[in-house]
């Protein structure tokens, strides 16, 4: 059997736990940020986690050895 591919695209934008969860960056925080109060930096800030049927479906088979 070949070796799988990892999709570099993917790559780039998720990353996985320790514990095998998928973690990825929340959009808003590139540009604009002066008319933003503190509090919506501050949350868009920490990284999210993604759960349920995305997760399975599509971004595991993009990251077959994570």
């Amino acid at each position: 059997m070949r070796k799988l591919k990892t999709n570099k695209a993917v790559a780039k934008r998720f990353k996985l736990t320790k514990t095998g969860k998928i973690k990825r960056t929340k959009a808003s925080r590139g540009h604009l940020l002066s008319h933003k109060d503190r509090k919506r930096k501050r949350g868009i800030k920490r990284p999210a986690v993604i759960e349920g049927r995305k997760e399975k479906t599509s971004i595991r088979k993009l990251l077959p050895y994570g």
